[in-house]
């Protein structure tokens, strides 16, 4: 890469440099945010890592990771909090009790109110609700599938990794929803998941960080829950807050398909294990 270097413009090379100093977050970048991080345009951006040699972004970012490993040190965020915090619970307590208080205001701001109501809408409307996570955000989206299954929707778990999604991608039809979880880079995991969604017309409904990020472009409601400290270890709180909030949604929209899932489930609830008289 340095050899390359050495040949390109001024405003080629101030990309090459960014990347270059800032091979973490580059992972986590689209074309257009590095951009505006050096107050250039994506198209330069794509310019300058063809002329390092690479295909494209895609390209760039999948060697950066074979190099890097895991995009995310969990425990490097895990020390550069506790190395915040004093050593007793109150900290930890202001700590988090911080983080869900920046993320509920942003939860209730009127552009994510607007975008809380298209997704309920979205929601409401499709034949079944896929739900996309991994790790973590994978965990809130089983639980989240739960519950729209208990609210009269069928839903289904999009949380594998590797080459095990993809049979679970095809699980995935005309008239679904995908709904998204990710508060972090955009991985060949999720951006499978988007194509996959897109090639079959399915609305995406989208958790995600920032709105800058790749993800929310491709959502049809995109609804932002910022972290306060992204250098910090990842809080999820917000994201199971946010799941609540679409289930109940969902509910108050279509009050009696709720109310009749409810009931057939105590029914089968009792013939499995009846009532002693």
């Amino acid at each position: 890469m340095k050899k390359k270097r050495d040949a390109l413009s001024p405003g080629l090379l101030a990309v090459a440099e960014y990347i270059d100093k800032h091979r973490h977050a580059v992972l986590a970048q689209s074309a257009l945010e590095i951009g505006r991080e050096i107050g250039t345009s994506d198209a330069t951006v794509i310019r300058a890592i063809q002329a390092l040699g690479f295909e494209g972004l895609v390209d760039l970012k999948d060697t950066l990771e074979s190099h890097l490993g895991e995009t995310d040190s969990p425990s490097e965020k895990m020390a550069a909090t506790t190395n915040e915090l004093l050593d007793d619970t109150n900290s930890a307590i202001d700590f988090v009790v911080a983080d869900m208080g920046h993320a509920m205001a942003a939860l209730s701001s009127e552009e994510n109110r607007g975008a809380v109501a298209l997704a309920v809408s979205l929601l409401s409307d499709a034949r079944k609700i896929g739900v996309f996570g991994i790790g973590a955000s994978g965990i809130i989206g089983t639980y989240a599938s739960r519950n729209f299954v208990r609210s009269g929707f069928p839903s289904y778990s999009l949380n594998r990794t590797g080459i095990m999604l993809a049979e679970q991608l095809l699980e995935m039809e005309t008239g679904d929803v995908l709904l998204i979880l990710a508060q972090g880079r955009p991985h060949r995991e999720v951006m499978t998941a988007i194509s996959e969604a897109e090639r079959l017309s399915i609305p995406i409904v989208a958790i995600v960080g920032k709105q800058e990020t790749a993800l929310a472009a491709h959502a049809a409601a995109a609804i932002v829950l910022p972290r306060a400290k992204t250098e910090k270890v990842a809080m999820h709180g917000a994201s199971l807050v946010c799941v609540e909030v679409l289930t109940l949604g969902l509910a108050a929209r279509n009050r009696d398909k709720t109310l009749a899932a409810l009931d057939r489930l105590v029914e089968l609830r009792q013939q499995i294990r009846p009532n002693k008289r």
